[in-house]
């Protein structure tokens, strides 16, 4: 009789136990038949059609911000969307590959390369194991740029991991197709050949002298790289405000598969950037779903949202490109993972910290917190069934019963308490159209970690360098 009356106790403890587990778990939903209907209207090529720009925007200086699949219609080559996936991840992994790398250059002290010469520039005379920037075909989002006078208008990547402006420019070695006409100098008056001597042409990497005209390149990961002359020229920002004289690299050599884009706008925190170069005080971006047909904003000198959740913006003594955020830990229902901070800190050597890039797709976090996270979600997600790793994914779910889910939420956690709550589609994302879905963060043996564009998606994220602080404002694309 005692003994029975123990069990009863003991389940009463163990109930009591999990009822209060589930009672500070928080949830959210996940819509998961809009998500896979929106994987199957992706590749319906009677559905394509290209985004028109937005006629509001805070800040004159502003330029349309569009996802790749709203522009080119390369995705509809594959023949689903798991084969879509897969290509957009090993794509992901060239560019944190490239960012890692770039770091690791950095801090042991590798030395610009400098070259003169007489001699025609080739990829050979420049040679350098890994700069910032995209990988191949790597960058998702397009700023609608003007470039020139009379004003011309390109679709270029925007990345936030990079310091050199460039595009592909007549007459053309080699050139890559791109959608938009590739941009001819001699039919802008406001074009201007660099000078040897001039303070840009110092400024670069890489470099070197033909005829008193500066020449640059800019190499990828991958081995895809840009060659030309390192010119200025005029920017326009929608059909208001212009800049003469931003300095950006035109491209007459350019290889590698850079899917459509003219070229790159660089908004890394080096001098060469066009936030630097402009003299930004400020600037945000807000990306749609990368899967959308809709359009945003990149804009320079803007106001925060009202609602903005702030961190502090850090630099890296030992790379000025990266922009880091005072990450200081992650939550999972509501409750603080047991992450040392340490873990989110850069060093005196320059290792660690945490940077937001718009190139890089999916979240890196470094293996004990990436366990951490990873471990927490399955322990609370027991009502999602559990399937197969996919590509660098290792925890998914069959959700293919499904048309709606709770889900655990999942949140960054930022010096000085404050708190930005994810979007379940911001981190529980298809990687199919039958239902499978999977956590889209991933570990990483680097010591840095990156905040990927899903994890940004529909946040506007702004950088405002005169305060040291980066915001985010949810809802505000």
């Amino acid at each position: 009789m005692a003994s029975s009356h123990f069990l009863l106790f003991l389940a009463f403890l163990t109930l009591t136990a999990t009822a209060t587990v589930t009672a500070t778990v928080t949830t959210t939903t996940l819509d998961v038949a809009t998500a896979v209907q929106n994987t199957l209207d992706l590749l319906n090529p009677a559905l394509f059609q290209q985004t028109t720009p937005l006629a509001n925007a805070s800040s004159p200086f502003t330029f349309t911000l569009h996802p790749r699949s709203s522009i080119h219609r390369n995705h509809l080559r594959h023949h689903d969307y798991e084969s879509l996936t897969l290509a957009r991840l090993a794509r992901d992994s060239l560019r944190v590959d490239s960012l890692t790398t770039n770091v690791d250059l950095a801090i042991t002290g590798i030395s610009k390369s400098k070259m003169n010469t007489n001699f025609v520039l080739t990829p050979a005379d420049l040679s350098t194991p890994v700069t910032s920037g995209i990988t191949q075909g790597s960058g998702e989002y397009f700023a609608k740029v003007g470039l020139g006078t009379p004003a011309n208008y390109y679709y270029m990547v925007i990345d936030t991991g990079s310091d050199i402006n460039w595009l592909q420019c007549q007459p053309c070695e080699e050139c890559y197709q791109q959608t938009d006409p590739i941009y001819n100098p001699s039919a802008s008056s406001s074009y201007n050949a660099l000078s040897c001597g001039s303070e840009q042409c110092a400024s670069l990497d890489i470099t070197a002298c033909r005829s008193n005209q500066c020449l640059y390149q800019v190499s990828y990961g991958d081995g895809s790289f840009t060659v030309g002359n390192f010119v200025t020229e005029t920017v326009t920002f929608g059909r208001t405000g212009s800049v003469p004289r931003v300095a950006l690299g035109c491209g007459h050599d350019n290889e590698g598969l850079f899917v459509g884009a003219a070229g790159l706008l660089a908004l890394g925190g080096g001098s060469l950037s066009l936030p630097s170069q402009i003299k930004a005080t400020s600037f945000s971006y807000c990306l749609v779903d990368r899967d959308s047909r809709s359009s945003s904003t990149l804009e320079f000198n803007s106001a925060a949202p009202a609602n903005s959740i702030t961190a502090p913006l850090l630099r890296n003594a030992k790379i000025k490109t990266y922009l880091y955020v005072g990450l200081t830990g992650i939550s999972v229902g509501g409750r603080p993972l047991s992450i040392p901070p340490s873990i989110f800190t850069v060093d005196d050597t320059g290792r660690g910290g945490v940077i937001v890039d718009s190139g890089t797709a999916v979240t890196r976090l470094q293996a004990q917190a990436y366990n951490s996270l990873r471990d927490a979600f399955t322990r609370q997600a027991r009502n999602l069934k559990p399937t197969d790793g996919f590509s660098l994914f290792d925890t998914c779910f069959d959700l293919s019963s499904k048309t709606r889910v709770a889900v655990p939420t999942v949140a960054f956690n930022f010096a000085g308490g404050k708190t930005l709550s994810l979007k379940p589609q911001n981190y529980l994302i298809p990687v199919n159209s039958r239902g499978k879905f999977c956590l889209a963060f991933a570990p990483t043996d680097s010591s840095l970690a990156i905040i990927g564009n899903v994890q940004q998606q529909g946040t506007r994220v702004g950088y405002d360098m005169s305060k040291s602080v980066v915001s985010f404002s949810p809802h505000s694309c």
